[in-house]
């Protein structure tokens, strides 16, 4: 879905003061001067001295090269010379990160403290890169800003490590025409609220080949459904098989069929069956072009869907999929799933959210197939809402992905756009500078994505059992990695502006020989463009160059250190 949004972010640089020094250039010798100006050059020159020390004792900056002094000679004349600068006294860095924290006589409310233990063995479910990414509408296979050129586009894609894409939405069964053979659109395909039809050609995906190329990505496919046309779509898997090659991760037949009878594109009578009898005639239209790429699906919302997909003979192999927006309750009747800061915070949406996916696993595991979020997010609701921009999505983000591929799911898509960030899409990570509905192709991101960017820079990493006490609004998860270390991510959902540091006890697997830490942070559950990573907006800063865990105690199993509230923290512990 693509409804409007609030502003766009900002984000303004800051200026850095200059190091640079200023020497005097050497003068004449003088003649000899009567008394009275001799007394005032004479205190002119102490107060001379006086700035000179200012400038380069205790308080000055270090100087590469020391500015020239004028000095008397022997001989009375001035001569050039360069003086010994006093040393400035420098603090060393710290090796250890330096997190922001309330100060000791803060009266911010105490949490109780976070006991973790964690245990040797493996849950029996992983993270690995490419289960993080954006699901974007299919008509955006057409914007010409999506290009291998665009280096804002890069920069926020290649940084998610392998990011999955996937092109979908409400926009492929009603405004979206594929053609291989340069056929005009046929009437009938109409636009919705500044967003037009799209002719999408083999051309288009060649460009789209290029960035998913330049960021080592994976692209899942949507055909059109609501305009019924097996061979068409056939012809449009061929055709992205043949582009994209081992980069085509799948094909979805329509976007949420289980919505198709109340918004017109199908009878009041269309259901489940309705919608197999022609998914079979599209997985065999499109099997008999391109058999090796997998059938992603039903892609809905509706669980009874679910069941009756997996279980249509298909020729080629099958994923579950389904979409998930937690907080649907746009005109708030169901209280609980109104999109407020409130219930983004609230542990009730935790336990919503893990019911509703537990069908998907058991299916998925009784199945023997993966299961895939193709298209979630906080909301689908249209219009800004409190959690459009906001720091807590941020939160959330990194809290909901972590616990749903703990749980099992794999290659989740946080719902976006390439529109505008001005009356774009609320929760879309990424969004365009421009005008309304004039997007400039300049993208900029939004709180979620630096929640999604704590995540996809992970690496790839099993799932750890663990016991967890206290902590509060703190969820923990720990993931063997591929050498032996263990992560830990600690997303600490307790308020900013009212909750103390949390105390964490950790109890490792082993005796670590290095700890290191990343922090994700922001100054309230409300702050609009303030979330930072490791007080910048680009990514985590890379393992290798990670400072320690404040207070790691090396040869230790058992560590323990604060973390400030709102945060999101990335602890690596190495043995050997």
């Amino acid at each position: 879905m693509t409804p409007p949004s609030g502003a766009r972010e900002e984000n303004s640089p800051v200026s850095q003061p200059s190091n640079a020094s200023n020497g005097q250039a050497p003068s004449a010798p003088q003649p000899s001067k009567p008394k009275w100006r001799w007394i005032i050059g004479a205190v002119a020159a102490l107060a001379g001295v006086g700035l000179t020390l200012v400038f380069t004792g205790v308080w000055a900056p270090k100087q590469d090269n020391p500015a020239s002094i004028d000095t008397p000679s022997s001989s009375g004349t001035t001569s050039r010379s360069v003086a010994t600068p006093t040393p400035t006294p420098t603090v060393p860095k710290s090796p250890y990160y330096q997190q922001l924290s309330p100060p000791a006589d803060s009266p911010l409310q105490k949490v109780a403290p976070l006991n973790i233990t964690v245990a040797a063995t493996k849950t029996g479910t992983s993270f690995k890169p490419g289960d993080t990414g954006l699901s974007l509408e299919a008509t955006d296979l057409a914007d010409q800003e999506f290009n291998a050129n665009n280096s804002t586009l890069l920069n926020m894609l290649s940084v998610m490590d392998k990011p999955f894409l996937r092109f979908g939405g409400n926009s492929v069964d009603r405004r979206f025409f594929w053609t291989s053979k340069k056929e005009s659109m046929p009437a009938g395909y109409k636009g919705i609220d500044g967003h037009p039809a799209q002719v999408v050609t083999p051309d288009d995906l060649k460009r789209v080949m290029g960035v998913l190329d330049k960021v080592d990505g994976t692209i899942l496919i949507t055909v059109d459904l609501g305009h019924f046309n097996p061979d068409r779509a056939a012809d449009f898997v061929k055709n992205a098989s043949g582009i994209f090659g081992k980069r085509l991760v799948g094909f979805t037949v329509g976007n949420e069929p289980n919505g198709f009878a109340k918004t017109d594109l199908r009878p009041a009578s269309y259901n489940v069956d309705a919608f197999l009898t022609e998914f079979k005639a599209y997985a065999d239209a499109i099997a008999a072009v391109a058999p090796q790429v997998p059938v992603v699906g039903p892609g809905t919302y509706t669980e009874s869907w679910w069941e009756p997909f997996l279980q249509t003979p298909t020729k080629q192999s099958k994923i579950l999929s389904f979409h998930h927006y937690p907080l649907y309750s746009c005109d708030g009747s169901v209280a609980s799933n109104k999109p407020t800061i409130a219930n983004l915070m609230s542990t009730a949406l935790d336990t919503d959210i893990a019911n509703y996916h537990a069908e998907a696993i058991r299916l998925a595991k009784r199945y023997n197939v993966p299961v895939w979020l193709s298209e979630t997010g906080v909301s689908a609701c249209p219009g800004s809402n409190p959690t459009t921009k906001v720091h807590a999505s941020a939160l959330w983000a990194t809290e909901y992905l972590l616990s749903s591929t703990r749980r099992g799911a794999e290659r989740l898509a946080l719902h976006s756009s390439l529109s505008t960030c001005i009356g774009g899409p609320p929760m879309s990570p990424i969004c365009s500078g421009g005008k309304y509905l004039k997007p400039d192709g300049v993208f900029s991101p939004r709180a979620n994505y630096f929640g999604m960017l704590m995540v996809a820079n992970i690496g790839s990493g099993d799932y750890l059992n663990q016991t967890v006490t206290g902590g509060g609004l703190t969820t923990a998860f720990s993931l063997q990695m591929p050498n032996g270390s263990t992560t830990v991510v600690l997303v600490n959902e307790n308020d900013p502006t009212k909750s103390a540091q949390v105390a964490v006890s950790l109890k490792l697997p082993a005796k670590a020989v290095n700890g290191t830490m990343t922090q994700m942070t922001g100054p309230s559950y409300s702050a609009e463009d303030k979330t930072r990573i490791d007080g910048g907006t680009g990514a985590p800063v890379p393992l290798a160059e990670r400072q320690l865990v404040p207070g790691f105690k090396k040869a230790q199993n058992v560590q323990s250190f604060n973390i400030t509230a709102g945060t999101v923290t990335v602890l690596n512990y190495s043995y050997k």
